[in-house]
């Protein structure tokens, strides 16, 4: 969802199927950085098979990688952005490092909460499942993750991510 809130607020291209992905690049406004912009079509726990490759073919450097992911352990509506770190528990972040090589890539970590279960198979159910938040809380965030997003592109762009 925030990744096609940035498409239509970046005015891309319509995205085109390649590296078993949806993918589109262009500036994020006249003059501005490029970008590409893809969301694998496979499995969440897979989407390094897609990223590694695209990255690859892009000639994209690792550190100018974001990673825009839901994140069961923060609370609804958190969002946070840093520069590598471990998976912590997540599987595609895992996947995306082993795509990548390495875990030296940013991410922007948007909080979905958790549900009251540690059973896999209601977690799985929650994470796959429909928001409990009203449209409005979770459009929010969407806009909020989507704005967080392209201010940490527009700070790599001008080189000032402080790494």
């Amino acid at each position: 969802m925030v990744a096609a809130a940035l498409a239509e607020r970046w005015d891309l291209p319509r995205a085109k199927e390649k590296f078993n992905s949806r993918i589109t690049e262009g500036r994020i406004a006249p003059g501005g950085p490029r970008v590409v912009l893809m969301t694998p079509l496979t499995y969440m726990n897979e989407s390094g098979k897609s990223a590694g490759p695209a990255r690859g073919s892009k000639k994209i450097p690792l550190e100018k990688v974001i990673a825009v992911y839901d994140e069961i352990d923060l609370p609804f509506g958190e969002i946070r952005t840093r520069m590598g770190g471990g998976a912590a528990g997540h599987n595609g972040v895992k996947s995306l490092k082993q795509g990548f090589g390495s875990a030296d890539f940013w991410r922007v970590r948007i909080g979905v909460d958790r549900p009251d279960s540690t059973d896999p198979e209601r977690v799985a159910g929650y994470v796959l499942g429909k928001f409990s938040e009203s449209r409005e809380q979770v459009e929010e965030l969407i806009d909020d993750a989507a704005r967080e997003t392209e201010r940490l592109v527009e700070r790599i762009a001008a080189g000032e991510t402080g790494e």
